[in-house]
């Protein structure tokens, strides 16, 4: 498998490329706004534009500011496209699925398979303990800008997607004068020293919690996530897809 890596010089794209490096996978370009002639083991540009037309799969750890060039550089080449950032606007996730029509996309908001097992417990809890109130906290390091996180909000949507369209986020509780109602799902984030990342679901009975907890502790399973996401991936029709398919696959 040869790929391309969106971002390559930030955090996830050096793992992106150690993880790749450690799997056999040629690594055939990667893509930086910020390449000022650094030294790589594999060619830089600066804009997906100049990006090689062979590569099997283009893998973007970057920013949803870059989504509309790197859209159109796979759809001119035909090349499927993982897509690791979060954050994206209402805009940004429409020009997604018109791109999806096309070509097959792989976006998720955690590459971890950990994670997205996590999100087929959550669905399973959701459907199962009907009248559970549902709790959602994340944890992330200082210097994440977004909040919530987007697994935050995905494991919500799989709590959402069980429960019905009666069910509606709170973030925080600051300021909030009425007791909790029916619906509410509880959606909480905390910033604060290195930590990769920690995401807890919590479904609250009457004498009795559940408790689902996924903790991440080394950036490089996000990295192998994207190298199972981009091969699965590859040979598939025009859609879009998700790590949940991912794991789906792999248990058959």
């Amino acid at each position: 498998m040869k790929i391309i890596i969106g971002g390559a010089l930030g955090r996830m794209g050096r793992e992106l490329a150690l993880a790749a490096e450690g799997a056999g996978v040629e690594v055939a370009c990667g893509v930086d706004v910020a390449y000022a002639g650094q030294a790589a083991a594999f060619p830089i540009v600066t804009g997906y534009e100049r990006i090689p037309a062979d590569a099997d799969v283009l893998i973007d750890f970057s920013r949803p500011d870059a989504l509309p060039e790197l859209l159109q550089a796979a759809l001119t080449r035909r090349m499927p496209v993982v897509l690791c950032a979060t954050g994206y606007t209402d805009v940004e996730l429409s020009s997604i699925r018109e791109a999806a029509q096309t070509l097959p996309v792989l976006r998720s908001a955690n590459m971890s398979l950990g994670v997205n097992v996590l999100s087929e417990l959550v669905s399973m809890a959701a459907r199962t303990l009907e009248g559970f109130d549902v709790e959602i906290v994340e944890k992330h390091h200082r210097m994440k800008a977004d909040s919530p996180s987007g697994t935050a909000l995905m494991l919500y949507e799989s709590v959402q997607k069980e429960k019905g369209p009666e069910t509606n986020p709170v973030y925080g509780r600051y300021g909030r004068t009425q007791k909790r109602t029916a619906g509410e799902v509880g959606i909480h984030a905390v910033r604060g020293g290195t930590v990769t990342g920690e995401h807890e679901v919590g479904f609250y009975g009457n004498g009795e919690q559940v408790i689902l907890t996924h903790r991440a502790e080394s950036r490089a399973l996000f990295a192998q996530g994207a190298l199972k996401a981009a091969a699965y991936l590859m040979g598939k029709p025009a859609g879009l897809y998700s790590m949940r398919d991912v794991v789906r696959d792999m248990l058959g």
